[in-house]
Formats: C-alpha cells, structure tokens, sequence
C-alpha cells in the first residue's frame, strides 16, 4: 500500500512511518522545514501543508491508497500565538486531504485530541459524547471532524489521542524529552496535582492508525488511549524514577489547580477516555504505563548532561 503521510517529521508521524515500513508499506511523507533523515520513508519531500495547491499536487503525484494526517499544530499556546497558521493546519488541512481521499478512493486516516472535552467529567469520555472544547486548538479539532467526515464519509476515519509520550526525531518534543531538558537546564518543572491525563506512546498510537489503515470496515470517530489515568505529577515522579534519578537531580514543584486559577482555566481537569470501539477490534493493545516507560530513550540533547551525572 502507498500511504500518503502529512507531518512525517513530527513525533506520531515519524512513528508512524516506522511502523508502516515493518508492514512493507511504502510511505511519501511530508517533512515542512525539516532536513534531517527520516527512517521508514520511500520518499520524502518539503512541502508546506498550509498550501492548498502545493499539497494538492503532492497528493496526486502519489495517488495512493491511504492518507495519513499526523501535522498539526497541537500545543493550545502555539494556536492562540498563531491562529491563522493554526487554522490552516489545524482545520484547512484536515479537510482538503479529506477531499483529495474521496477524490482519488483512499482511505482517511485523521489524528484529532482529547481536548475537544472539557475536563469536567469524571468518568471516561466515550466518543459519543458531547463535545466542549476550553481553547482554540480544541474548537479548532471539533471543525476538523466535522469537515472530515462529510467530505470523505465513506473513507475517513478519526482517532482522538491522548497525551503523547515517545521518542521525537529532535528529541525535544514529547513529555520526558521536555522535562530532562528542564531538567538539564537547572529547573524545576511545576505539576497539577489534580489534573489527570491516560497517556500512551507515539508508537502504540502509531499501530492503531496503521491498523485503521487496512481496515476500511472501521470509519467514524474513535479513542485511544493508556490503559492508566495519572495525574501531571504522578506521572512526572514516574518518569523520574524511570531514568534513575533523584529529586536532587531532577526536581520537581507539585501544583493545585487552584493555586494558578490563570492557567488552569485554559487547561481541563480530567480527561479520561472510554475506548470501547477499538479497544478487541484491533490486533494493537493499550498499554500500561510501565510498557510505555520501556520505550523511552535518553534524547540526543541531553545525553551529555544525563550520563555526567
């Protein structure tokens, strides 16, 4: 199979094509400004993806038989710093590679979040349930699936995903590449307490778009998901005993909700999702955290801070 694949240098994508080469899959992936190589791409090519016309023409130079689209703008802070640029990634994208898949019959595969909840449920979201994003990049996700599916409704399908741990490409984008490098750098990241995320790995979350890739049968919206819901500190903890380190080495400040009202207003409470149409119907199994720890490397940046300690 020829799979088109949008954000191809990011940390999902980049798995992605990992996962898709094993399979024997050939992948054309977008990379935008990135220059370095990517393992699992036949073919690689800089385009921007806020271009309508540019990638238009990369969409039928490929003609496959799926498309993929992992490129988004995805940090809330980075969408209210850029709306624009967000809408064209976030929304325009979306829907016109939606298009181009009915156009030429191929499968949709489009990666949405989480954060179209808002955070006040304290049971699992289920993907019926009613959406109420808190911030742009969430409003900007709700139109996403909305033009997705009545554009390609016969070939798309979406996935909303957690919080993402992983190996980026840069090794400066998933959550523990984040915090070794505050880490390395002499500071204390702050945690919530009370707020509460089921995170699971770019390459688990990669399975299961390859996965919906070759079963056409599954369409509509789905989650996936850990199968552990742990608070942002908790979790910080267990990275840090992960890597074998110490709270002198590796501080951490633990937060209430409560005691930053600013910028707990932007950012929901909870959100646990409910996984019960993937979750049997695919070869792929949610992890556990411990499985997902397993998978994480030491990023390029800090290693010669990490193996001096």
């Amino acid at each position: 199979m020829t799979v088109f694949l949008a954000g191809a240098s990011g940390l999902v994508g980049s798995a992605f094509a990992r996962a898709a080469t094993r399979r024997g899959h050939r992948v054309i992936g977008t990379v935008g400004s990135f220059s370095g190589p990517l393992e699992g791409l036949a073919r690689q090519i800089p385009v921007d993806l806020a271009d309508p016309a540019a990638t238009t023409s990369a969409v039928l130079d490929a003609f496959p038989e799926a498309i993929v689209n992992c490129a988004a703008v995805s940090v809330p802070e980075q969408c209210d710093a850029d709306p624009a640029r967000a809408q064209a990634l976030n929304v325009d994208l979306p829907a016109l590679l939606a298009r181009l898949a009915h156009h030429v019959s191929a499968r949709f595969v489009h990666l949405s979040s989480e954060q179209v909840f808002d955070g006040t449920l304290r049971t699992p979201y289920a993907p019926g349930d009613a959406v109420r994003p808190i911030n742009l990049y969430g409003r900007q996700k709700v139109e996403s699936e909305r033009l997705v599916h009545a554009a390609a409704p016969d070939f798309a399908v979406t996935v909303r995903a957690p919080l993402l741990m992983g190996n980026s490409p840069g090794g400066q984008r998933s959550l523990h590449e984040r915090l070794l490098a505050d880490w390395a750098a002499g500071k204390t990241p702050r945690l919530f307490t009370d707020e509460f995320r089921q995170p699971c790995t770019a390459e688990n979350l990669a399975e299961v778009l390859l996965e919906l890739c070759e079963r056409p049968d599954l369409r509509g919206v789905h989650h996936w998901a850990g199968t552990e819901l742990l608070s942002r500190f908790e979790l910080g903890e267990r990275l840090r005993a992960h890597f074998k380190l110490t709270a002198a080495q590796a501080p951490l400040a633990a937060v209430a909700r409560a005691a930053v009202p600013e910028l707990a207003a932007r950012r929901q409470a909870c959100l646990a999702l409910a996984c019960p149409s993937l979750n049997g119907k695919l070869k792929t199994r949610a992890q556990t955290l411990a499985d997902q720890l397993g998978e994480l490397h030491v990023p390029p940046p800090v290693r010669a801070w990490y193996f001096s300690l």
